[in-house]
């Protein structure tokens, strides 16, 4: 239990950190923090955890890095779906907390999107859904490899937290206005169950898209790194 307790937690920051900074102070009058601000955001959400619960649960804290870790031969099967839950129901309390928190400004209203991630008209940019489908896909895959790389027993060790920290962060630098950037079902699902409407409709892509992207990051990984 005290695994499956550090990921609800670590997945709770993640979302609080990372979403509460694109809801709260992306776009503050004259002192938004921008995308570079939230791209910051997630990674320090990522690397502060590492540290903090690393050595407790893996640090997962997203579905799809639990199956590509599964895929890789890094992680117990019979821990894959209590581990989805933890995640999926720690990103969910604090979109309710967050919820909470936004909710108290005048004017406030979930049509603004509350960090959602989404596609066409729903993307920041107006990008279209195969877009958004490469660009989840690429990027999971290419988290993935950073993440099996950088916890590899012949990588230097301690570093993971911030390799890993900075491939997120550069993650949302890339793709903050294709699709406000998930690669993490659980991150996706934690805003979507508020907004409703067409951030659940479109919610399928932010599930079969990262963890698809995992799978074939762990397998190429698997392959670049196996000793001859």
């Amino acid at each position: 239990m005290n695994k499956y307790m550090a990921e609800f937690i670590g997945t709770f920051w993640l979302v609080l950190g990372g979403c509460g900074s694109a809801v709260l102070a992306a776009a503050f009058p004259e002192l938004g923090i921008g995308f570079v601000g939230v791209s910051l955001a997630f990674g320090l959400t990522v690397l502060t955890m590492a540290f903090a619960i690393g050595h407790i649960s893996g640090c997962h804290l997203n579905p799809a890095v639990s199956v590509g870790l599964w895929v890789g031969g890094r992680f117990d099967a019979k821990d894959l779906v209590p581990y989805i839950v933890s995640q999926v129901l720690g990103g969910i309390a604090a979109g309710g907390i967050l919820y909470l928190i936004a909710s108290g400004q005048a004017g406030f209203d979930l049509a603004g999107g509350f960090a959602s991630n989404g596609f066409g008209e729903h993307s920041p940019g107006g990008y279209t859904m195969t877009a958004a489908l490469i660009t989840e896909v690429v990027l999971t895959a290419m988290f993935l490899i950073v993440i099996m790389g950088a916890t590899d027993s012949r990588a230097p060790a301690g570093f993971a937290p911030i390799a890993i920290g900075l491939c997120l962060t550069l993650i949302h630098l890339i793709s903050i206005p294709v699709t406000n950037t998930s690669v993490n079902p659980a991150r996706s699902t934690a805003v979507a169950v508020y907004v409703g409407d067409w951030a659940t409709s479109q919610l399928w892509l932010f599930w079969v898209a990262p963890i698809v992207g995992a799978v074939i990051g762990a397998l190429i990984y698997k392959v670049m790194a196996k000793e001859s």
